[in-house]
């Protein structure tokens, strides 16, 4: 058995929300069985938080409004739980110039600044560790980064936000509008009285930079992805989506892209999508979360489980926070960020997608023939046409084969403007089938 080192490891807290006062419970009273799987007692040497008096449950020797003071002091290892970017970046790395290891669930600031956080610790010699900044309790970001190292991933995509995935199942079951559906996840507590960063995609979109940096091993930031939220998605388009049995997620979208002359790039999106209900990630309901990945040597993956709230979080805090604290007891660290690959980062335009398009249309001859020449005009193929009568007017659905977004968005906006079309009641990206 080997010997136990009587010096702690010595922790700094920044932030103690419901993330943060999960993981300072389980840091004391789970002392002894942290220390027995680090090889060293554990010492929680201060909490910082932006009003003491607010946090009565907290052992008052160790609450401080000072978070830089605490940076600054006789730590070995830094969790962040603040959230933002300013002032928090600067105190990150100082943590890492002074030598002392990062564990944050930061996705905003790892999307931005990741890049720099990284290169701070790897010249300090000290690790980074993030596997909270995405999906949670779901153990996701050191697969990608460790346990798929040696392989070459073509695609991740998943639901990484809680609070959207709740909306979409929820409007898919009751059959219930998008803003009805909001106040009652507001209600439950499943949004928050502001949810512009979900239902607006922000937090998928800094989630998915993330997981399509460790990827592809290629610097994205949160500016590079392209975004779209769910605020759009109506009871209509649910129904459409059953209609054709399918369901309606976000997801995010992570995709090496090849070429015909075997030129690389990258492409990151988060955006609302129809996939089949047979699809791994359309049974994914509630808050939960859910990515998919595909590799060429392991095949296709699924990672599932809770995305969110305090415990699951927590969880995976405290798993970086022992990685890091067994490298400081070893003097070691941890696996550095990868060499990149540099590939370049693919606009949304010239990404390939496929469209599912429901318009209102004229009930009269030629007007299929009107549209699909449009479609023929822009180079896009046509997988599918669905016609349902509706007294005056008829209902057409097309779905097509996959072409660049851009070509698919300009044979829209030139259909919407032909006489025969009455309304462009929707259109949605499709995920899921073959193109």
């Amino acid at each position: 058995m080997s010997e136990r080192r009587e010096t702690p490891v010595r922790v700094a807290l920044l932030g103690c929300g419901t993330v943060g006062g999960e993981v300072v419970r389980r840091l004391l009273d789970d002392s002894e069985e942290l220390a027995a799987r680090i090889g060293a007692p554990v010492e929680l040497a201060g909490v910082a938080v932006r009003r003491p008096d607010k946090h009565p449950e907290l052992p008052q020797h160790l609450v401080t409004a000072d978070a830089k003071q605490l940076v600054e002091s006789d730590v070995d290892i830094v969790i962040e739980l603040i959230g933002g970017i300013e002032p928090v970046r600067g105190w990150l790395l100082t943590a890492l110039r002074k030598g002392k290891s990062v564990v944050t669930g930061n996705k905003a600031l790892l999307a931005e600044h990741g890049a720099e956080l990284a290169s701070a610790a790897s010249e300090a010699g000290v690790d980074l560790y993030y596997e909270a900044s995405v999906a949670g309790a779901i153990p996701l970001l050191r697969p990608l980064r460790e346990s798929l190292a040696g392989d070459r991933i073509t695609r991740v995509m998943g639901i990484v936000n809680g609070t959207t995935n709740f909306i979409l199942s929820a409007m898919d079951s009751t059959g219930a509008g998008y803003a009805e559906t909001l106040d009652e996840a507001t209600r439950l507590g499943y949004a928050e009285a502001d949810p512009s960063a979900d239902v607006d995609g922000y937090d998928a979109a800094s989630k998915a930079a993330i997981l399509a940096s460790l990827a592809f091993h290629t610097r994205v930031t949160a500016s590079d992805v392209y975004r779209e939220g769910i605020r759009g998605i109506s009871a209509a388009d649910i129904g459409a989506a059953k209609r054709l049995n399918r369901t309606v997620k976000l997801l995010a979208i992570c995709e090496r892209v090849t070429d015909e002359d075997g030129t690389e790039s990258v492409s990151a999106r988060v955006h609302p999508v129809m996939i089949p209900r047979t699809h791994q990630l359309a049974g994914v309901g509630g808050a939960f979360n859910a990515v998919y990945v595909e590799a060429e040597a392991a095949g296709e993956l699924m990672f599932y489980g809770q995305g969110a709230g305090g415990a699951p979080t927590a969880s995976a805090v405290l798993g970086d926070f022992v990685a890091a604290a067994r490298n400081r007891v070893a003097g070691g660290r941890g696996p550095r960020e990868s060499a990149h690959a540099a590939l370049p980062v693919r606009p949304m335009g010239q990404t390939p997608t496929r469209y599912h398009v429901s318009l209102d249309v004229a009930d009269k001859p030629g007007v299929l023939a009107q549209i699909a020449q449009i479609f023929a005009e822009h180079g896009v193929s046509i997988a599918a046409v669905r016609q349902r009568d509706k007294h005056s007017t008829a209902s057409l659905v097309v779905v097509t084969h996959l072409a660049p977004d851009a070509a698919l968005e300009a044979t829209v906006n030139e259909i919407s403007k032909l006489d025969v079309v009455r309304n462009v009641v929707s259109v949605m990206r499709v995920e899921g089938e073959d193109s």
